[in-house]
């Protein structure tokens, strides 16, 4: 199985502006609603999902604070962001703050004036592709329009040179993931990255749960996110470590102290090994890191 990575998301340079231990990477779930229902989901999103305690305020506040201590790029993810009211607002606040922008999304549903705004410097897209097939696709995303809406959005970004980093997901052992990748490259994107489900949230596998076993290592090397109530962590797959909340501390401080500094020994760091399959870099990914087996 190949994969192919050029770099999409840029790495951040050694900086002194940036003290050490401050990632330049920094996720934010924005919202838990989503209009699919993947059965691999960690985050379990789907039509019931919230979109939490952090009010627009928050979130602006977060962002200043990020771009104040040398966080360069904001992910903006969700469950689905472009069903959030707010994602334009906080995109353009990012952008204004000096940040590069990453948004993962589905593609399901992108409007005019979203296509507009991803179409500014500075911002990127990411998305989850499962199949060449509409009926695989749709038995994974729980959604029979999942494949055709994603595919012509990913022809549209293509269209607009707007940079598109696509994961496919492995899920089950008749999906066609070659063919997957082969119909990717006739759209015309060029950074594709396979790995195989992680089995946390709504993949967990048997009783494993929340097993740290299945963080692929660098969780919180150069990247942290902040989850829809605030709580920060260091990766959303590894929503469960909990080093503090932004609502209620600064960011720069929740990154300096106790909490933080002990979660990270809680990680299992095996990424040598899954930079060796994967190419995986923290701080340009899009939340498609293999687990630490590196399977």
């Amino acid at each position: 199985m190949s994969t192919t990575t050029t770099g999409l998301l840029p790495q951040a340079a050694a900086s002194e502006s940036r003290p050490a231990g401050i990632p330049s990477f920094l996720e934010l779930e924005i919202t838990g609603f989503c209009q699919s229902k993947c059965v691999h989901c960690y985050a379990e999103s789907g039509p019931h999902g919230s979109r939490g305690t952090m009010t627009t305020g928050d979130w602006e506040r977060v962002i200043d604070q990020a771009a104040s201590i040398g966080v360069r790029m904001v992910q903006f993810i969700g469950g689905e962001p472009t069903l959030d009211p707010d994602l334009p607002r906080l995109v353009r606040y990012a952008l204004g703050a000096g940040l590069k922008v990453y948004v993962y999304s589905n593609l399901v549903h992108v409007t005019p004036p979203l296509w507009d705004l991803f179409s500014q410097p500075g911002m990127s897209l990411g998305t989850s592709w499962y199949s060449a097939d509409p009926g695989m696709h749709a038995e994974i995303t729980g959604s029979q329009a999942s494949y055709a809406r994603t595919r012509a959005s990913i022809a549209e970004a293509i269209r607009r040179r707007i940079p598109v980093r696509a994961a496919i997901v492995e899920i089950a052992e008749n999906q066609g993931i070659e063919e997957a990748a082969a119909e990717l490259r006739r759209l015309g994107v060029t950074d594709i990255r396979i790995r195989r489900a992680q089995g946390v949230g709504r993949g967990a596998r048997g009783d494993s749960g929340q097993l740290v076993s299945e963080l692929c290592g660098n969780c919180g090397i150069d990247r942290a996110a902040v989850l829809p109530d605030g709580q920060l962590t260091p990766c959303v797959v590894g929503r469960w470590l909990d080093c503090g909340n932004v609502r209620d501390t600064p960011l720069a401080q929740i990154l300096s102290g106790p909490a933080w500094r002990h979660t990270m020994t809680l990680v299992p760091r095996h990424a040598d090994a899954c930079s060796a399959v994967s190419g995986c870099a923290p701080a340009s990914d899009g939340n498609d890191c293999p687990p630490a087996s590196c399977q």
